[in-house]
């Protein structure tokens, strides 16, 4: 798990237990249903399935996530028998939150343990923490650990356990929301509902994991994302990046319209097997096909541009050579390019571009006419920038292991 420089707050509790009653739900958690992550077509199957009315469905969907509230007794425009019966046979959990680190630039990052103990983390950005209303982008993890192992990333080097269940994915969001209704040093349970409020903007899958490789809890996660009765966030609000996992990026085109980022990094095949070993399965010719088909193929009415995310990695990726062959890769792909600088690791292979060399790889993307920006290091106080992401992760693997005895080998030369 990673360190870091501030003090670290610790929750004992599951996040929603407010009162007596939530905590006894959190008690006897393993004998219920959690209807946290439910969308609402399942919801209201739920609630058929135990001989209730379907539109019971989008009441409970707008009391958890509109209102955050967790105890069904709380929700007073259901009858007290369904709120008895909820209580007896159902719960609204998020994962527990062990750490909640605050970095110095207003970046948040928590670190939660998920079924099995495994921990997982998620960092909410700030565009500008003095602005109240201001930009609030949170990056979600989708994996307990990431299996494909791209040799930039400290995620990659634990290895991968499983994926998270949608009520792990939703349950990041909404303690997110729930951190802006306390002070930084007080339990997530002491929430007040009546002043709620969903301070999160924008959502990037971009956490911990390949999002399309845990396709159905993300694809629902990300619903209930865009639903009017939950988030209502704005659908270019809401953003999946993938490293490339070709066939679920058609499937997606069919089944939702979200933001897509691709996690490039290279502009060659030869390279990109290096840094994304992914791309030996799905070489870069399948890979912007795909892409292509996300934005003219589905919807060409609609104007969509896919973001292209590259690390700049010193003297691996960042000559202008590499730049040139990105220029004439991506075409006539409407992209918006996001340069990221390598945020170092414990025993990483790489070192971050410097800056003039940023500036001007970015410079020969400009002048080709594409949009392309910096992105600029938050968190990292707290090992909460790109790339950063560890948690606690039980391999399945025995990629840690590779790893640590790589390490070992390099310190005993």
């Amino acid at each position: 798990m990673s360190t870091a420089q501030n003090p670290i707050q610790t929750d004992v509790q599951h996040v929603p237990a407010k009162t007596t009653k939530s905590i006894k739900l959190v008690d006897e958690a393993q004998a219920k249903t959690n209807l946290l992550g439910m969308t609402q077509a399942q919801l209201a199957e739920y609630f058929k399935s135990i001989g209730e009315k379907p539109f019971r469905s989008t009441q409970v969907i707008k009391w958890i996530y509109q209102q955050g509230v967790t105890d069904f007794e709380q929700m007073t425009n259901l009858s007290k028998s369904l709120r008895d019966k909820l209580s007896a046979n159902a719960c609204v959990i998020p994962p527990k939150v062990i750490h909640r680190q605050y970095s110095d630039d207003g970046t948040r990052k928590w670190v939660f343990e998920v079924t099995g103990g495994s921990l997982v983390e998620t960092v909410l950005i700030p565009a500008d923490d003095s602005k109240l209303n201001g930009r609030k982008t949170l990056c979600v993890s989708s994996q307990v650990g990431c299996a494909l192992d791209c040799s930039f990333c400290s995620t990659g080097k634990q290895g991968f356990e499983r994926d998270l269940t949608a009520a792990e994915i939703l349950g990041q969001l909404w303690v997110a929301n729930a951190s802006y209704m306390t002070d930084e040093n007080d339990s997530l349970e002491n929430v007040d509902h009546s002043l709620w409020e969903n301070n999160v903007t924008n959502v990037v899958m971009m956490g911990m994991g390949e999002p399309l490789l845990n396709y159905r809890p993300v694809v629902s996660s990300m619903e209930l994302m865009l639903s009017d009765h939950a988030y209502g966030l704005s659908k270019r609000r809401v953003t999946l990046s993938t490293s490339g996992v070709v066939p679920k990026m058609y499937e997606l085109a069919q089944e939702l319209d979200v933001a897509l980022a691709i996690s490039l990094h290279a502009p060659n095949d030869e390279l990109r097997n290096e840094l994304v070993p992914i791309n030996k399965k799905y070489p870069l010719e399948q890979l912007m096909a795909a892409a292509r088909n996300y934005v003219f193929e589905v919807n060409p009415r609609h104007k969509k541009h896919v973001t292209i995310e590259y690390v700049m990695l010193d003297g691996v990726n960042d000559s202008n050579e590499h730049a040139e062959q990105l220029v004439a890769l991506l075409g006539d792909l409407p992209s918006k390019i996001n340069l990221i600088p390598f945020n170092p690791f414990p025993h990483a292979n790489y070192d971050k571009s410097s800056n003039n060399r940023i500036h001007a790889f970015s410079n020969i993307l400009s002048e080709a006419g594409f949009v392309c920006t910096i992105r600029q290091t938050r968190g990292d106080d707290i090992d909460a920038a790109c790339g950063q992401l560890v948690g606690q992760v039980a391999d399945r693997t025995r990629r840690s292991a590779a790893w640590q005895q790589s390490i070992k080998d390099r310190e005993s030369v």
